[in-house]
């Protein structure tokens, strides 16, 4: 394959014919019907940042971008030609011909990824080559947690393009944990009222010593949430909302203390959790708290519209966590053992199951699909429920054996929060080392599946949590470069992870950290943290050794 610096790397670079083909002033575009959102996107971005404004041609007109639809191809893949004639994006859907577009934004270097032209030229020359290339999986994801420290609605746009940039097709929004409730629900206005905000902050691991005394929120209305999740298909991007339940709910106890074990604890002393960890206050496993939730994910499904038509392999996908779920309080509830032997259930592990499978057949009443942690495996689950498998891989293999489609996202390969080298420099450091080459020998798919059971996995994101990251430059240090590594494996053909060329990875990183300058990106940078990126003196949870990859 030609060297092209691109990443994620494409199946097939060819060169077509010696010379180049020169973007100007005069370069047209036309777009065939189908495929607006990449016209646009071409005008609003590329346009813009340089300087050129692809004005309307006819579609043989000499010298023009041309955009198609080939149902030859894949739903998701192009093939971009470049020639004396111009450049033509074919794609199978309207998803690929987006796709070929972010490629040929990086054929033209890094001053296509600003906002505004930087430079007193008016011409761009693209190599003459063909690139055909596809996916290899359907669900390539990243999860940020907006609850642990809140990102405002700019920083979730800005991050939507940088997944657009690495081809990276679904955002899991992290709405709510015990640190903070970030969305609007109109019928019950105190989740942000109350939810939203936190007094304090802990500053580093739990077991550190030092705190960010002053308070701490946000939280998106409904029309932000909307605007998100346009913004988001503008650029071919699911948006799969989580809204956690029963475990990691303390802000929702606080803004409603009817929601907690009220026999155990008293509820309404509750606040807003200002520490990390798992937080013994769950909900109650009542009738009231199950008609509460139902409220809160009806206005979340007019929110979170499914779209087949756009996304047709994963639309109307709701996750509801379900994850680290402490029983402490269940069991010594009158309350919830009264539960447990009305419904002949064995234990508290069995409770939960019953709470998950209410909301599972609550949502595929609804034409939906509940997608949680692996956690809600236990017990069994309806037909259509999806499983984030984060624990390791042994979940996924365990649901994807079961029937159950998988996004496979192991806490020891892609939690991208943790550290990323041993050395005493990094921010914070939290769990395994987890380097860049680590993340780009991750495979996605267990090897002991069978291939019919392969099938299930429907791809692979990277998790960010956010406890030791008090802003977007954080956030930025911890997903890149790494996330670009992710977006690699998620979307190009690769060999077994022990025969993947991680030096040639690297050469194309070389070429692609300019463009993550241009982008604004903070990364951390091959040589180490930047002092303005270090942490000294903030405790992290170092844990020493790390798996090995599969």
């Amino acid at each position: 394959m030609m060297d092209t610096g691109l990443i994620p790397a494409p199946r097939v670079v060819g060169s077509a014919a010696r010379g180049a083909f020169a973007l100007d002033v005069a370069t047209t575009l036309w777009a065939a019907p189908g495929t607006d959102t990449t016209e646009r996107w071409l005008r609003s971005a590329l346009g813009a940042a340089l300087g050129l404004p692809l004005r309307p041609g006819p579609q043989d007109a000499p010298g023009g971008v041309r955009l198609l639809l080939d149902d030859r191809l894949e739903p998701e893949a192009y093939r971009l030609g470049v020639g004396d004639d111009g450049v033509e994006i074919r794609g199978g859907g309207a998803a690929g011909v987006f796709w070929g577009a972010q490629t040929l934004r990086q054929l033209l270097g890094p001053d296509a990824f600003r906002r505004a032209p930087i430079r007193p030229r008016t011409t761009y020359e693209i190599a003459h080559r063909v690139i055909e290339d596809a996916p290899r999986f359907r669900w390539r994801g990243l999860m940020l947690d907006v609850s642990r420290h809140f990102m405002p609605k700019e920083g979730v746009l800005r991050y939507l393009d940088l997944l657009a940039a690495h081809k990276l097709n679904v955002f899991h929004f992290h709405l709510t944990d015990d640190q903070g409730w970030r969305v609007q629900i109109n019928r019950y206005p105190r989740l942000t009222e109350v939810g939203s905000w936190r007094a304090r902050t802990k500053f580093g691991h739990r077991a550190s010593p030092l705190w960010e005394e002053k308070p701490h929120g946000g939280f998106y209305t409904q029309d932000d949430i909307r605007e998100i999740v346009a913004y988001a298909a503008e650029r071919h991007i699911a948006v799969v909302p989580e809204i956690d339940i029963p475990g990691h709910s303390q802000a929702a106890i606080a803004a409603h203390p009817e929601l907690g074990n009220t026999d155990v604890i008293d509820t309404t002393s509750l606040t807003v959790w200002d520490n990390w960890g798992v937080s013994k206050n769950v909900l109650a496993p009542t009738d009231n708290t199950l008609r509460f939730y139902e409220g809160v994910f009806e206005e979340l499904l007019d929110l979170f519209p499914a779209d087949p038509a756009r996304f047709p392999e994963f639309s109307g996908f709701f996750h509801i966590g379900g994850d680290e779920c402490a029983k402490d309080q269940w069991k010594q509830s009158a309350t919830a053992q009264a539960r447990i032997k009305e419904l002949g259930l064995a234990d508290e592990d069995a409770l939960q199951s019953w709470f998950i499978r209410h909301f599972d057949n609550w949502l595929s009443e609804r034409g939906r699909r509940l997608i949680g942690w692996d956690e809600i495996l236990e017990g069994g689950l309806a037909p259509g429920a999806a499983v984030s498998s984060w624990r390791g891989y042994q979940g996924g293999v365990t649901a994807a054996r079961a029937g159950h489609d998988v996004v496979m996202c192991p806490e020891q390969h892609v939690y991208l929060d943790y550290r990323q080298a041993a050395g005493e420099d990094e921010p914070v450091p939290i769990a395994y080392v987890r380097t860049l080459e680590d993340v780009y020998r991750f495979e996605p798919v267990p090897p002991q599946l069978t291939e019919a059971e392969a099938r299930h996995v429907l791809g692979t994101q990277a998790n960010v949590w956010t406890e030791v990251m008090e802003d977007h430059g954080r956030v930025d240090y911890q997903a890149f470069p790494r996330l670009a590594a992710l977006a690699e494996v998620a979307w190009s053909s690769l060999p077994a992870p022990a025969e993947r060329d991680f030096a040639g990875f690297e050469r194309r990183m070389s070429t692609h950290y300019a463009r993550l300058d241009a982008l604004g990106v903070a990364y951390r940078a091959p040589a180490g943290p930047r002092p303005w990126q270090r942490r000294p003196g903030v405790l992290g949870r170092p844990i020493e050794g790390a798996p090995p990859n599969v």
